[in-house]
């Protein structure tokens, strides 16, 4: 080879390798032609690559960013709901109404109310005679009626009725004792209102329960002249009435009506110490003043207060059979107001 031609190949070598440096990425083969560097090519797949990837990046953080909300926002309405009921829960209870309970949670006996020795001053030799009654822990009463024959100069013929009604206190009608006063008054009330009464009369009564009023007045039956008395006592939810008249039948004199207040009255007080007796106060047999009644623990819902269980009255001791019967008619002048 000659000089020349040797000096032309080493020229173009050289400017080959010129070019290849001025062209980053740009190989030569042993024949001198050109080829783009994998480096490129690399670089363009991965720019291919992120692109097509950016969509699936945005989708998720979407569905993450929706999906947080979601959690956020149900959490935020559990949070509000469990909020509501909390408070809806606390209101119902603070609106829940409250009643102070009944002092007196029972009833004495009724025919065991009243002591032997007023029995024999009221009606002697009288026999009790129970009143039926469906909540006797309420609701009781007990009755005697006496006829004493006094040969021709006729006969003296007494009725008593004791009658005992208790109220319990309630959410929705009120308290016991306020029950109670409400039924008092109406008894009075009624008292006083008797078909065919004569010349009423009322006035307190002292040292009998909380409150009490003795009516009086005269009725007059083709038997005879009946003198009836009848004493409303309250003690705390506690209404006790006391029914007594009297009369000379067959041509006897008629009763002192003073003499049968006095009666009824000591009747009235005696069994409003046993209406205490009943519920561990006192001694009972003896009537004193005011009430000193402690509530009870609980209240139950109250039972129906409206009627009275005072039964009709009949003779028991009968030595005339007209007399009696007539007595017996005219007995209980004031049943209307013990309903």
């Amino acid at each position: 080879m000659s000089e020349g031609t040797m000096q032309r190949r080493a020229q173009r070598d050289d400017q080959s390798d010129r070019t290849d440096r001025s062209e980053p990425g740009v190989l030569t083969d042993g024949g001198g032609r050109r080829v783009r560097r994998a480096s490129r090519a690399g670089g363009v797949n991965r720019a291919l690559a992120a692109a097509a990837a950016l969509p699936v990046l945005l989708f998720a953080a979407a569905c993450s960013s929706d999906s947080g909300s979601s959690d956020d926002s149900a959490g935020s309405g559990s949070t509000a709901r469990a909020d509501s009921g909390g408070s809806s829960a606390s209101e119902t209870a603070s609106a829940a109404p409250t009643v102070q309970a009944a002092a007196f949670k029972a009833l004495p006996k009724a025919c065991a109310t009243l002591s032997a020795k007023t029995l024999t001053e009221l009606v002697p030799k009288a026999k009790a005679k129970q009143g039926t009654s469906t909540d006797p822990e309420d609701r009781a009463s007990c009755s005697w009626s006496s006829l004493d024959n006094n040969g021709v100069k006729g006969s003296q013929f007494r009725w008593l009725n004791v009658s005992l009604l208790r109220f319990e206190s309630d959410a929705t009608r009120g308290a016991g004792d306020r029950l109670a006063q409400e039924y008092y008054a109406k008894q009075v009330k009624d008292a006083q209102a008797v078909a065919g009464a004569k010349g009423t009369t009322s006035q307190a009564v002292a040292g009998t329960g909380d409150q009490a009023t003795v009516v009086r007045y005269d009725l007059k039956k083709k038997e005879g002249a009946f003198k009836q008395q009848t004493v409303v006592a309250r003690v705390e939810n506690v209404v006790v009435t006391v029914d007594y008249n009297g009369a000379g039948l067959a041509g006897d004199k008629t009763p002192s009506a003073d003499t049968l207040v006095k009666a009824a009255e000591k009747a009235a007080k005696e069994a409003v110490a046993s209406v205490r007796a009943a519920n561990g106060e006192g001694n009972g047999g003896a009537g004193s003043g005011g009430s000193t009644g402690k509530p009870s623990a609980s209240a139950s819902p109250s039972k129906s207060s409206t009627a009275s269980s005072a039964p009709s009255a009949s003779p028991s001791v009968s030595p005339s059979a007209s007399a009696a019967k007539a007595a017996a008619a005219g007995a209980s002048p004031s049943a209307s107001h013990n309903s």
